[in-house]
């Protein structure tokens, strides 16, 4: 099992803070807040991501409206108890934390346009179930997974992703357990929850759109020790 978890889990983010930032939690009287960081698509559209940093990562002014950030951590969950229903709460964990340098508008999606990283996450984690499989009426393939990834101090994080096209119908074949690697970007997606009562309301999604995805095999040596410990039993 790799237990190596800055490789488990390790994402780059650049953008720009939008909204104020919030007081999250307090623990060993460390405080820690929350703030929306704006991520621009090729496209032309945005992310919008919750970011939560440490207090002691974060200068008087870092978090003003505006202000363009490089953010270095990982994509964590962690579960919210509400009106006597669980939710999967999202949020990438800053880890470090540099103030960019500001560029025109012009230069700035000149960036993007040529695959400068300004939103990419890599994830090493196990399949905790089954991926489900479907098409669009306009016949575009896509596969959710839901990957657990091994967090230290015997937790995990349960990391909501999106496959697409061939990635899609390879997924739709992957048995739970099976240990994967995805690099992709995080990503934010409005949707519309129905409740009993007939009223909607406007969520918003976090999840990672998968670019790649590969199957990690287990290694000769450590089925060996597999098999040797299960003689032993």
């Amino acid at each position: 099992m790799n237990t190596n978890y800055l490789e488990n889990n390790y994402l780059t983010l650049v953008g720009k803070v939008t909204g104020e930032k919030k007081f999250s939690h307090e623990i060993y009287g460390e405080s820690f807040y929350v703030f929306n960081l704006e991520i621009p698509r090729l496209s032309g559209n945005s992310d919008i991501i919750p970011i939560t940093v440490s207090e002691r990562l974060i200068k008087e002014d870092t978090l003003t409206e505006g202000k363009k950030l490089l953010i270095k951590g990982q994509f964590r969950s962690y579960n919210s108890y509400e009106n006597e229903k669980n939710r999967l709460i999202l949020t990438v964990f800053a880890k470090d934390i540099v103030e960019v340098e500001e560029n025109d508008e012009e230069e700035e999606n000149e960036m993007v346009r040529k695959d400068t990283i300004t939103n990419e996450v890599v994830l090493v984690g196990y399949i905790c179930k089954k991926p489900i499989y479907r098409q669009t009426p306009f016949g575009r393939e896509i596969s959710d997974l839901l990957l657990a990834v091994n967090r230290a101090y015997n937790k995990s994080d349960y990391i909501p992703c999106i496959a697409w096209g061939r990635n899609a119908r390879f997924c739709q074949n992957l048995e739970v357990g099976t240990e994967v690697k995805v690099v992709g970007r995080v990503q934010s997606r409005n949707y519309e929850k129905k409740h009993e009562d007939g009223t909607v309301e406007t969520r918003v999604a976090y999840e990672v759109s998968v670019g790649s995805l590969e199957v990690i095999e287990e290694k000769d040596d450590e089925k060996e020790v597999e098999t040797e410990n299960q003689e032993a039993v």
